[in-house]
């Protein structure tokens, strides 16, 4: 196991108990300048059956803010903005998620976030910005 398979556990296992762990988001990649995740359809949902805009959002903002503590090196970070534009309805299997950094600076950093289906196709586009709090 690689630094990078110990961080995605460490924050499988911090997520229990939590939001991240309601919706099934599970960490697959987690290191400096990329974090991945993935988030089943099923139990994300709408009445109508399709993924839900916020639970893209949420699955946006878990990766973006994970990211900026990676980022900074063990700080804390907060959501201090989040948009997302939807792209493609999805009706089951997964999303996945991929964070890349826009800017890292010492109090804030922005996040550019790509949520694909299963087929690899675009689901959401997102951008976070975070307050970090470094140690």
């Amino acid at each position: 196991m690689d630094d990078r398979d110990d961080l995605a556990t460490h924050f499988n296992t911090a997520s229990r108990g939590t939001l991240i762990e309601r919706m099934g988001i599970e960490f697959i990649e987690v290191r400096p300048g990329r974090v991945a995740a993935r988030m089943p359809v099923e139990g994300n949902t709408q009445p109508y059956g399709l993924l839900h805009g916020g639970a893209s959002v949420v699955l946006a903002e878990t990766v973006g803010s994970i990211a900026a503590v990676v980022g900074s090196s063990g700080g804390t970070a907060v959501g201090t903005e989040v948009n997302a534009s939807h792209h493609r309805v999805v009706r089951k299997g997964h999303v996945t998620a991929v964070a890349t950094p826009l800017h890292e600076g010492t109090s804030h950093a922005s996040y550019a976030i790509a949520i694909t289906d299963d087929e690899g196709r675009a689901v959401c586009t997102a951008r976070l910005t975070c307050s970090v709090r470094r140690p």
